[in-house]
C-alpha cells in the first residue's frame, strides 16, 4: 500500500474533519429521509422559528407508532430542502389544524363505514 507524504495525509485529515463539522452544523431541523436507509425516526432535530407558508411548498405529518414515538411534522421548502418543524409549536399546531381540517372536507362521506354488521 503506497504512503502519502505527511503533509498531503494531514491536508486530508483537515478537509475530511472540516467537511464532517460543516455537514453536522447544517443538520439542524433538518430530515434524514433522504439520507439513506430507513430509521426509527426522520427528524433528528426539529426546528420552531417561524416559516412563512409561501416558503413552504408541502407538509408531511407522521403519527407516533412502532418506528418512531414522535410526531414528525416534515416541511418541503421550495427551495428544496426537508425542515422537520417542532409539532408543539403554536405556528405548527395552526398549520397542522389547517391540513387536517381540508383532509376532513374532502374525505367522502361513506355511510356503509359506520353501520355495524
Amino acid at each position: 500500500m503506497p504512503h502519502l507524504p505527511r503533509s498531503t495525509a494531514v491536508a486530508a485529515a483537515a478537509f475530511l474533519l472540516t467537511l464532517f463539522l460543516f455537514t453536522a452544523t447544517e443538520t439542524e431541523g433538518f430530515s434524514l429521509a433522504r439520507m439513506g436507509g430507513e430509521l426509527r425516526c426522520q427528524c433528528i432535530n426539529t426546528y420552531s422559528k417561524f416559516i412563512h407558508p409561501r416558503n413552504i411548498q408541502d407538509v408531511t405529518l407522521t403519527p407516533s407508532g412502532p418506528h418512531c414515538k414522535n410526531v414528525e411534522v416534515i416541511a418541503t421548502l421550495k427551495d428544496g430542502r426537508e425542515v422537520c418543524l417542532e409539532p408543539t409549536a403554536p405556528w405548527v399546531k395552526t398549520i397542522v389544524k389547517a391540513i387536517l381540517d381540508k383532509v376532513k372536507a374532502r374525505a367522502p362521506y361513506k355511510p356503509s363505514a359506520y353501520i355495524s354488521q
